[in-house]
């Protein structure tokens, strides 16, 4: 972490989230995906929730995050890794909002206000890497979005 006295916010080092995630969705998330960073009230007081990661396979269990709502507006992106192509994705995925389902293909931002259903994502193929990041505007992330 940085020195000084504003060291505490910046953010470099992965600190695992700190809620009820089964040790088998932990383990098949990790055969999928790799976590980049973590941000929560948990490792900087009074922060939102927000997780980066990237996808790189398709993973064994799928969908992975079944279709769910929390108590805060939520901002979900998708982001292809190819710099010469920045819209293609790369890859398609599927996700629901409020069980209407839409197929993701290009580099996508989704706004979800508090109290929508959301977030039955299937990752159906990974051409190359896909860039995922969500933030939660709240104190951590409760939802039970994961199988």
């Amino acid at each position: 972490m940085s020195e000084g006295k504003y060291g505490k916010y910046i953010i470099q080092e992965l600190k695992a989230p700190t809620n009820s995630w089964s040790p088998e969705f932990q383990k098949m998330y990790e055969k999928f995906s790799d976590r980049i960073l973590w941000l929560d009230s948990n490792v900087v007081e009074g922060a939102v929730q927000m997780n980066t990661a990237w996808y790189y396979a398709v993973p064994e269990k799928n969908p992975v995050f079944e279709e769910h709502e929390h108590d805060y507006n939520e901002i979900i992106g998708f982001f292809g890794s190819d710099p010469e192509d920045k819209y293609n994705l790369n890859g398609e995925l599927e996700i629901t909002i409020d069980g209407e389902e839409h197929i993701l293909t290009k580099s996508t931002i989704l706004w979800i206000p508090a109290g929508l259903p959301h977030a039955r994502i299937t990752i159906n193929r990974v051409d190359k890497p896909i860039f995922h990041f969500s933030i939660l505007i709240g104190p951590e992330y409760i939802g039970g979005a994961y199988k």
